[in-house]
C-alpha cells in the first residue's frame, strides 16, 4: 500500500473524534495524531480534515477557539463536547460491529 491507504468514507469522524478525546488539538496536531496512531499508515490531507472538522463543529461535537501552537503561530484549536462524547462512543460501537463483520469476510474458507 505504499504507507498510504485513503480513509474509508465515515471513518474520517471517528478518527477526529478519538484525536480529540485526548485533548484540545489544532488541524496539524489531529493529523499527526492520526499518523502516529497508525504508524504511518493512514494519511489524511487538509482537503478531507477541515471540511469534516467544520461538519462537526455544525454538529456541535466539537468547539474550536483561537490559540497560539507549539512554535508560537495563531492557530484554531479544537476540543471535544460532551455531545462530541457521547458520538464517540456511538461511532467506536458502530465500527466495532462493522469490523467484526468485515473480519467474518476476510477470514471465510
Amino acid at each position: 500500500m505504499g504507507g498510504e491507504t485513503d480513509v474509508l468514507r465515515g471513518t474520517l469522524d471517528l478518527m477526529i473524534l478519538k484525536a480529540l478525546a485526548e485533548g484540545p488539538m489544532h488541524g496539524y496536531g489531529v493529523v499527526q495524531w492520526i499518523r502516529q496512531t497508525t504508524d504511518e499508515t493512514l494519511m489524511v490531507d487538509d482537503g478531507a480534515l477541515y471540511p469534516a472538522l467544520h461538519r462537526l463543529r455544525k454538529r456541535a461535537w466539537i468547539t474550536a477557539d483561537w490559540g497560539r501552537s507549539e512554535n508560537n503561530r495563531r492557530a484554531r484549536y479544537y476540543a471535544l463536547t460532551e455531545k462530541g462524547r457521547s458520538q464517540l462512543e456511538t461511532e467506536v460501537k458502530a465500527w466495532t460491529a462493522f469490523s467484526a463483520a468485515l473480519w467474518k469476510i476476510v477470514d471465510a474458507r
